[in-house]
């Protein structure tokens, strides 16, 4: 990775680039071209870590926030990423400039890598970097989160436990999730949450769970991402003055809610209406949700979260 990338112009072959761009093996590739090296142990062995930060309106969304988590879960994992924080922060913003696109759900990623054959010893194994940007990705469309979201509480299947996989680490251990997807589907719901072994709420395929309960907002303390659009409704409830729990507590505790939510970079704040085949309080969108959602959507316009995503041609990658 020595020589300089070609500038590209308002996007020389947009038909090609406007699905999406990614980095793989030191080179910017359209998306429909990406491929990874079928070895490699974030392949086989799900052994890797990632994150995924927003474009909105052309600015990444709490970019270095992401960025610094990123950088938890790859010491966390014991990774080694080949690139630097900066030349990490040029390729996700070169890969958004390639795209052409405003608004982008955009992916970086360090695999363990490809061994030597035959060879198990993860420390023998040269990690390598990835990423993606692709036209954003909804949970929830705008549509549907009009009139909210179904959910389900898992029966038959428990969240994977943090001593065995790390959820503050951000990977693809997806059996559990996947499976209580299943159940919710077969429930006749679209989204599910699980509880862990001591029966306590934790989270969903790709999201945080919030319920306003008793003039409180709550969510789960242990077992969860430490999801960034977590953390921003946190602040923002803070801002708002609202009364937050964080804390473990049980399905009983979340069927009282007169308002759930979830809530992800995919998507944002999305408010949930039914819960177990029931309806919500009234079965609508409600105050403290439509008032969070709101603000977050306004701050992705406020200088302290917001990073404009053309940035600057990075030095060092191959066209």
């Amino acid at each position: 990775m020595t020589e300089p990338i070609t500038k590209l112009s308002a996007l020389e072959h947009p038909e090609s680039w406007s699905q999406g761009c990614a980095f793989i093996e030191g080179e910017f590739v359209p998306i429909a071209d990406a491929k990874i090296p079928m070895l490699d142990f974030g392949f086989t062995r799900s052994d890797c870590t990632y994150d995924v930060v927003s474009v909105w309106n052309g600015h990444f969304f709490r970019l270095d926030d992401h960025l610094a988590r990123f950088a938890r879960s790859c010491d966390r994992g014991r990774f080694t990423p080949p690139l630097s924080p900066e030349q990490m922060r040029s390729c996700l913003s070169e890969c958004v400039r390639r795209t052409g696109l405003d608004s982008a759900y955009v992916e970086m990623l360090v695999t363990r890598g490809v061994p030597e054959n035959g060879e198990r010893d993860p420390r023998k194994v040269r990690n390598r970097f990835y990423a993606f940007a692709i036209p954003y990705v909804w949970i929830a469309s705008p549509e549907v989160q009009e009139t909210g979201l179904s959910m389900v509480i898992a029966r038959d299947t428990t969240r994977i436990e943090p001593g065995s996989v790390d959820p503050t680490m951000k990977n693809f251990h997806w059996g559990d999730l996947v499976r209580g997807l299943f159940e919710a589907y077969d429930r006749d719901a679209a989204n599910v949450v699980l509880l862990n072994s001591a029966g306590h709420v934790t989270e969903g395929p790709g999201f945080n769970l919030f319920a306003w309960i008793d003039g409180a907002l709550w969510t789960p303390a242990h077992g969860v991402l430490e999801g960034i659009t977590r953390a921003t409704v946190l602040e923002l409830a803070a801002e708002q003055r609202l009364p937050v729990r964080v804390t473990d507590f049980g399905p009983d505790r979340l069927r009282q809610a007169e308002e759930l939510f979830i809530t992800s970079t995919a998507g944002g704040v999305m408010p949930v209406t039914q819960l177990d085949g029931l309806p919500v309080a009234n079965g609508l969108p409600g105050p403290v949700t439509l008032g969070l959602r709101r603000a977050y959507w306004d701050a992705h316009t406020e200088p302290r979260w917001s990073t404009p995503a053309a940035m600057h041609t990075m030095k060092g990658f191959r066209e």
